[in-house]
C-alpha cells in the first residue's frame, strides 16, 4: 500500500499495523462523496474515506483533505490510534482534551466562587493600601 505520506510516515504506519496485529484484509474500506469546503471537485469525487476494522467493529471516516490518497492514508492512522487506545485500555488523546476543555468550561460551585471572590477582595484591598495618599 503506498501513500503520498511520507516513505517516514507509511512505515510508521505500516509498523504499528503490524506490531497491532492488523492486517489489510481485515480492513473494510469505501469511498463516500465528500461534503463541505471544496466545491465542484469534493461534490464530483468520491474523496471521503470509511473504514471498518472488521474484528473490533470500529469505524473510522475520514475527510480532512481533497486528496483520496492522503485520506487513506489518515483514516488508517486514525483507525490503528482507536485500536491502540482499546487495546491498552488507555484514553485517547482526543478524549482527554475533550474533557479537560469540559472541566474548565464548568461552574463553579457556590463554595468556590465564594473563595474566589473573597480572595479577590482580599487583595484589592492590599493593593488599596499600596497607594500613596494624595
Amino acid at each position: 500500500m503506498v501513500f503520498s505520506a511520507s516513505s517516514n510516515k507509511e512505515a510508521a504506519l505500516k509498523t504499528k499495523m503490524a506490531l497491532l496485529g492488523i492486517k489489510e484484509a481485515d480492513l473494510e474500506e469505501k469511498f463516500i462523496r465528500s461534503s463541505g469546503k471544496g466545491g465542484q471537485k469534493v461534490n464530483k469525487s468520491s474523496t471521503c474515506v470509511y473504514l471498518k476494522h472488521k474484528p473490533t467493529g470500529i469505524e473510522v471516516k475520514c475527510q480532512k483533505e481533497r486528496s483520496q490518497v492522503l485520506n487513506r492514508f489518515l483514516a488508517r492512522r486514525i483507525l490503528v490510534n482507536k485500536i491502540e487506545s482499546l487495546m491498552l485500555g488507555k484514553k485517547a488523546a482526543e478524549q482527554r482534551k475533550i474533557e479537560k476543555i469540559r472541566r474548565q468550561k464548568r461552574k463553579r460551585s457556590r463554595r468556590a466562587k465564594e473563595k474566589m471572590l473573597r480572595y479577590k477582595k482580599m487583595r484589592s484591598e492590599k493593593k488599596e493600601l499600596r497607594k500613596t495618599p494624595t
